[in-house]
């Protein structure tokens, strides 16, 4: 038990002390996390708007594939990058394996089916909500869509942090292409499981605490972002 205090009190000096170490791995984690939520936003939120306003052949049938790629296992996607990444894959010769940008491309294929599919589900629901006052207006589909995502704004925010907290927790597929190398790609999951396996406990539950803190923080978020948007749709 004494052990444990004390590295509890050595993981909060850390933290306090704003130790190089751990900033250094927070702030990869956050700059890594970010950039995949950036990127899956821009594709996941065209392609979820996309399929909650137009209809055309095998919508329904990619409707499916986006929903069951939300649950895709974070190893198999490792797998999959790494494949394609390594030097006889297909996009070997970017040597881009072991890298940030390839812990990027394995968060960003994580969370954009996240992103579409509630994309999708909640531009849906709007557009079940507005399409007669729309119609009666003779609005194009593109208007549609762009008063929709306009209205949505809220709802898309707290999307977009649902899929920041994917990211910044990812672990599976990040340390396989990401090797978690020393000042290069180790982030706050694979450094905790790393020093934890060395009986490092101070750093790992530093890490640890900053993680539960940004994950506290997201649901904060979420939550206020809910009640702005409550608040904006009786105004």
């Amino acid at each position: 038990m004494q052990d444990f205090a004390a590295a509890f009190g050595l993981a909060f000096e850390l933290i306090l002390g704003a130790d190089p170490a751990l900033t250094e791995i927070v702030g990869l984690s956050l700059r890594v996390s970010l950039t995949a939520v950036a990127i899956a936003g821009a594709l996941g939120l065209p392609l979820g708007a996309a399929l909650a306003v137009f209809r055309f052949p095998g919508r329904q049938a990619l409707i499916v594939v986006v929903g069951a790629l939300m649950g895709l296992p974070p190893v198999v996607v490792g797998l999959c990058v790494y494949l394609l990444l390594s030097n006889a894959g297909p996009l070997g010769v970017l040597q881009l394996l072991y890298t940030p940008t390839a812990m990027i491309v394995a968060q960003t294929i994580l969370v954009a089916p996240i992103v579409a599919a509630l994309t999708r589900q909640l531009l849906e629901e709007l557009h079940a909500e507005y399409d007669e006052q729309l119609r009666s207006f003779a609005v194009g589909r593109l208007a549609t869509l762009a008063t929709l995502l306009w209205d949505g704004r809220y709802g898309l925010l707290t999307v977009a942090l649902a899929g920041f907290g994917r990211a910044i927790a990812e672990v599976g597929a990040v340390i396989i292409v990401g090797g978690n190398i020393n000042h290069v790609t180790r982030v706050m999951t694979t450094a905790i499981a790393l020093e934890t396996s060395r009986g490092d406990l101070a750093l790992a539950l530093a890490l640890g605490i900053v993680l539960i803190l940004l994950a506290l923080a997201v649901n904060a978020a979420v939550l206020s972002l809910r009640g702005t948007a409550a608040r904006a749709a009786y105004a």
